[in-house]
């Protein structure tokens, strides 16, 4: 097969000749649609093989973990090996063999392949607030969290830090409102609110560092192979927000981070968007239209999209048209709604005068589709009916053994397991408090062991989606300032000084005030804007 392209599939009697897509229009993004069990995992699959074999590192996420098997070789006792050898002679696919491929395995909860992690910085206010789900005036409180972190020159490196800033801005509201704009307690509470369902959704181990270095995800192997980046996605999909907040995020820092390359003879990463739907689902526009300028933009520094989701109408137009590869695969229409999404499927492709795109969709086996890609020239082909070839990389997931194993000889084993908490907001701000408190001690005083205090309260960072921060309560917290008070000389029961008095009310106060500021977070309530 000829090595400047990725070989697709064939045909015999009612099929097209071999169809192919041309590596140096791999960065044309693309599109992969069709319903479920239609075929379109594989389609995925072979793609990532032959970018992969190109030099092409690839990044995808595997929702139903049937992509792992892109790490081990197709068998001869695989169940199918009769049907895939048949398919790869009806089609001419002479190259045809098993082979397995340089994967390396991620998860956000780092329980399934390497952690991946971003700072809250890194992530921005805007795409910040689509994961939190924020109305305009509470992404306008966070906007104003950011801006005050770096004109005081605070690191906001994970959620403790976030909730002490929007914490520190609540408490002086009145003073930051007449700088940075009108806050309110209220907004600030039900930012809190909705960072708590963040955590327990798990998201609060994707903040953090060490932060993932794409230099890590774009790399080869020995043999010169693209490496294949699998984001274990099957938990992370129980929270579909944060699944397309994380992919929107990676897609930002390539287009921030990569320079530009122009037209290469092949793309330098591939990026493919499982159910992308998800992305698009109640978007603002300003974010849809984020998208539509990166997707514009980043194709000039090598990179290419692929989307793939159940049916084309899925991504909005201004996108779609953007997307110059399509593998259409089998789409059903059993309502009056199916049939007009189906009429405009079949309608985006450059029609072929052998047969009717409407009625070959719905006619569409397993393993079949409708390709175009894109020509000499960047045309698009004419839309040709195409049985898929076989993929060389097992059909179907690892065992939990042989994923284990592929992560053990991963060459990023060990480099991102141990979370890394340097000083960031949440220290300064602390340690802020506690310059402002003079510690009073002697007869009749009260010495308040800050040292103490705060470990009782230090966050303890934990993988996985159970991640808790440990809190004291209220009755630890007065102990810890209690342990040296001196027993009063001479009273009766209950009885105290005025002094004594005093200085225990000062005590309460400034543990309330401490407690606020890194407690409250717990009681209360994702593009880059910069």
């Amino acid at each position: 097969m000829d090595r400047d392209s990725i070989f697709i599939g064939g045909g015999g009697t009612d099929y097209a000749e071999a169809q192919s897509l041309l590596l140096r229009y791999g960065n044309r993004h693309g599109l992969i649609a069709g319903a479920t069990g239609t075929g379109k995992t594989v389609s995925l699959q072979i793609l990532a093989e032959g970018f992969s074999e190109a030099g092409v590192p690839v990044f995808l996420a595997d929702v139903k973990s049937d992509l792992s098997g892109l790490a081990a070789a197709g068998t001869h006792e695989h169940k199918l090996h009769g049907k895939l050898v048949a398919r790869a002679e009806t089609i001419g696919f002479d190259d045809f063999g098993y082979d397995d491929f340089p994967v390396v395995f991620w998860d956000l909860f780092g329980e399934r392949g390497h952690p991946v992690r971003t700072t809250v910085t890194e992530m921005g206010p805007l795409l910040l607030s689509r994961l939190l789900g924020l109305n305009e005036t509470q992404e306008g409180v966070v906007n104003i969290a950011f801006t005050l972190a770096d004109d005081q020159g605070m690191l906001l490196l994970d959620l403790k830090d976030l909730r002490a800033i929007l914490n520190h801005v609540a408490e002086n509201a009145s003073d930051i409102s007449t700088t940075y704009g009108y806050v309110t307690k209220a907004s600030v509470g039900a930012i809190l609110r909705r960072l708590l369902v963040l955590e327990q959704q798990g998201g609060e181990a994707f903040f953090g560092e060490p932060a993932l270095k794409l230099s890590d995800m774009i790399a080869t192997d020995a043999r010169g192979r693209g490496r294949i980046n699998i984001l274990a996605a099957e938990t992370l999909m129980q929270s579909p927000k944060l699944y397309a907040t994380f992919l929107l995020w990676l897609l930002s820092e390539l287009f921030e981070e990569l320079p530009e390359v122009g037209d290469p003879d092949k793309p330098r990463f591939v990026f493919f968007f499982d159910e992308a739907h998800l992305l698009f689902d109640d978007a603002p526009k300003a974010l849809i239209d984020k998208v539509e300028m990166v997707a514009r933009l980043i194709r000039s520094k090598g990179v290419g999209v692929y989307f793939i989701t159940q049916n084309p109408a899925d991504v909005p137009d201004d996108i779609l048209g953007q997307l110059g590869n399509r593998i259409q695969h089998a789409l059903r229409a059993y309502t009056p709604r199916d049939r007009k999404a189906l009429r405009a499927a079949a309608e985006t492709f450059r029609q072929n005068p052998a047969f009717d795109a409407e009625e070959t969709i719905l006619d569409l086996g397993t393993g079949e589709a409708l390709v175009s890609t894109l020509e000499e020239k960047g045309a698009p082909s004419m839309v040709q009916r195409t049985l898929v070839r076989p993929p060389s990389s097992r059909l179907g997931p690892l065992t939990d053994a042989e994923r284990e194993k592929v992560m053990q000889d991963s060459p990023l084993f060990g480099q991102y397991d141990e979370i890394v908490d340097r000083e960031s907001a949440f220290e300064q701000l602390t340690g802020r408090a506690e310059e402002a408190v003079p510690q009073a001690s002697g007869e009749g005083g009260l010495t308040i062991d800050f040292e103490q205090f705060n470990s009782a309260r230090r966050y303890v960072p934990v993988n996985g989606p159970a991640a808790r921060r440990s809190l004291p309560s209220r009755r630890s917290m007065q102990a810890a300032g209690k342990a040296e008070e001196p027993k009063p000389r001479g009273r009766g029961r209950g009885r105290q000084t005025v002094a004594e008095a005093a200085m225990k009310s000062f005590a309460r106060s400034v543990s309330s005030r401490i407690g606020r500021e890194i407690v409250r977070g717990v009681l209360g309530g994702m593009f880059r804007g910069r």
